[in-house]
């Protein structure tokens, strides 16, 4: 059976598959309900009637809780919000698939020099509180960013990354048992 992106989404939270009611219900999670907006301004993002309602509600949502992430944003499926908070995501940033952000996480562009530009962030990459990232960078797959941590350099797959300025340490099992019921 083929799931739609917003059953993989609440996949990652429940691992188990949930029916449109039952996403519905999930639904008083600010977290999944910011995705659930989220994809459905994704999924109708032209200009068309469906399209400006579901702009409308996320910019609601946006303000009410607090999450500045925009439709144009890529980002995989299985995308998971641990915790409600302020996060700031720029709409030309690259979200991989199976991807957890915890509050206070920034992901913004670099306006000059040499790492001008916004950053990708690749498959299976856990991103701890109050953590950004900034500039024209790549984050490869499997990297785990700890809380706090300052990253505007690219970040080899299979990486922990801490500190600010941030070092890294290459471990194959750098987010395991972090990221779970993977997509």
């Amino acid at each position: 059976m083929g799931y739609t992106v917003i059953q993989k989404d609440f996949y990652r939270e429940s691992g188990k598959w949930l029916s449109s009611f039952e996403i519905w219900k999930k639904c008083i999670n600010p977290n999944l309900h910011f995705i659930y907006i989220l994809r459905k301004a994704q999924q109708y993002s032209g200009k068309s009637v469906l399209g400006i309602f579901w702009k409308l509600v996320l910019r609601h949502y946006q303000i009410k809780y607090g999450y500045q992430i925009y439709p144009e944003t890529e980002i995989g499926e299985g995308f998971y919000l641990g915790h409600w908070g302020s996060l700031v995501i720029n709409p030309k940033a690259k979200i991989g698939k199976n991807c957890n952000l915890a509050q206070g996480v920034t992901i913004g562009q670099q306006n000059r020099g040499k790492l001008k530009g916004f950053p990708t962030i690749g498959d299976e990459v856990w991103i701890g509180a109050n953590a950004v990232i900034v500039g024209g960078i790549t984050i490869g797959n499997n990297v785990l960013i700890a809380p706090n941590s300052y990253v505007n350099f690219d970040v080899p797959a299979n990486s922990v990354v801490l500190g600010n300025p941030g070092t890294i340490t290459a471990t194959e099992r750098a987010t395991e048992a972090y990221i779970n019921n993977k997509v």
